[in-house]
């Protein structure tokens, strides 16, 4: 019996059979300016022409899985011939589902995967568990860590002791990486050149040259600098899809200080954007959103704990995600956290080698285990109870 592992994120799907390796593909469809009629789904991206002005469909708003047609769309071509060939008849899934999902996705989620795919056996789970479960296999003295999952949609903060999350302490932030791109394009709209339609390519601009700031307002000052000594100011080339394919950043000894480029490309001069972007995360008031940075809400979370277990998670935070990916994102989280915390308190912060895919290793790990068979639900077990055994087994 083969078990396909889902980490169904709002931006990437990462799947792949629990025995094999993974695959991260878009978890959206597109329509592109010249292709008006035709949709692409998922990795048929890189089939158009020219990904300017892009349309993204997306079945995730606000981080909560609404559009199921598209949703259906996504996984018929994923599970279908083209990508994975499932097996139905033969094939189990782990899939998984935001915190604090609403019931009424989570029985449309059963009822799509039991009576329209028919897969034998159903384990629907928390992304973070999934981590966490690959965590205490890397290290398995520890007891506790606490999830940092800064994804698309939002950034959570789950407390684990002993594979159990601890629910009064867990912590939505209302930032992710899309607030982020979007934030960008409004920036660089305003400044220099309209991009507001330009998502995907603001998205790899933003993935390019952005950094957090280890200290924000030295990097400030460096920004506002004239000529040489500005070493924040970078040249981005953005592609025009014919010749240039991908943007990518001016090499500093071709950058043209003062004074126009003789070249035909369109370039974008960024300075503070490079760091005033991701600087949301850490504190989303700077343009208005009244909540806590992700640093001084994983220290919040962790004081809502018992206190002798305090200090087992300060010494496991672990980041997953794909904004954990922006340079120097790490360390600004260990520095503030450790100027949150007290001195006796051991704090570390791991980054695993791939924060996106992270969970889903976690789940072809738990696929592995001796109890899985007991975790899941199956078809039978659907058929004769329906959607309230699904209730009971799966921790949600």
């Amino acid at each position: 019996m083969a078990t396909l592992v889902l980490d169904n994120g709002a931006y990437n799907a990462k799947i792949g059979y629990s025995h094999d390796r993974v695959s991260v593909i878009p978890n959206c469809q597109f329509r592109s300016k010249t292709a008006r009629l035709k949709t692409f789904t998922a990795n048929q991206l890189d089939e158009i022409k020219d990904p300017s002005g892009l349309f993204y469909i997306l079945p995730f708003q606000k981080g909560y899985l609404v559009n199921w047609d598209v949703q259906r769309q996504v996984w018929d071509y994923l599970f279908g011939k083209e990508m994975y060939q499932v097996d139905f008849v033969d094939t189990n899934i782990i899939i998984t589902e935001p915190y604090f999902n609403f019931g009424s996705i989570q029985e449309s989620m059963n009822e799509i995967l039991f009576e329209e795919y028919q897969f034998q056996a159903v384990l629907r789970v928390n992304a973070g568990a999934l981590s966490a479960h690959r965590y205490f296999r890397d290290n398995p003295s520890e007891l506790c860590c606490i999830i940092v999952d800064s994804g698309y949609s939002f950034t959570h903060i789950v407390p684990y002791c002993r594979s159990k999350k601890k629910k009064e302490a867990i912590i939505r932030i209302n930032v992710g990486g899309k607030l982020l791109t979007n934030h960008l394009k409004e920036i660089i709209s305003y400044r220099q050149l309209h991009v507001m339609d330009e998502t995907h390519v603001i998205n790899q601009v933003k993935e390019d040259v952005c950094y957090v700031s280890q200290d924000f307002y030295k990097d400030m000052e460096i920004a506002k600098l004239k000529g040489e000594e500005n070493t924040v100011m970078i040249d981005y080339i953005l592609p025009d899809f014919s010749t240039i394919k991908k943007g990518f950043c001016k090499p500093r000894e071709e950058m043209i200080l003062s004074g126009k480029y003789k070249t035909g490309e369109q370039i974008l001069r960024l300075t503070n954007e490079r760091f005033a972007v991701p600087e949301i995360l850490f504190h989303p008031s700077d343009i208005g959103i009244q909540e806590m940075g992700i640093p001084e809400a994983i220290v919040y979370s962790i004081q809502n704990l018992p206190e002798e277990m305090q200090p087992h998670f300060f010494k496991n935070i672990v980041l997953t995600g794909g904004n954990p990916l922006i340079p120097g994102f790490r360390d600004r989280v260990y520095s503030e956290v450790r100027c949150l915390t007290p001195t006796d308190y051991e704090v570390s912060v791991v980054l695993p080698e791939n924060p996106i895919t992270y969970s889903w290793e976690g789940g072809k790990l738990i696929s592995e285990n001796d109890d899985f068979e007991d975790m899941v639900v199956t078809r039978e077990d659907y058929e004769e109870h329906g959607h309230s055994i699904c209730e009971e087994k799966f921790d949600i």
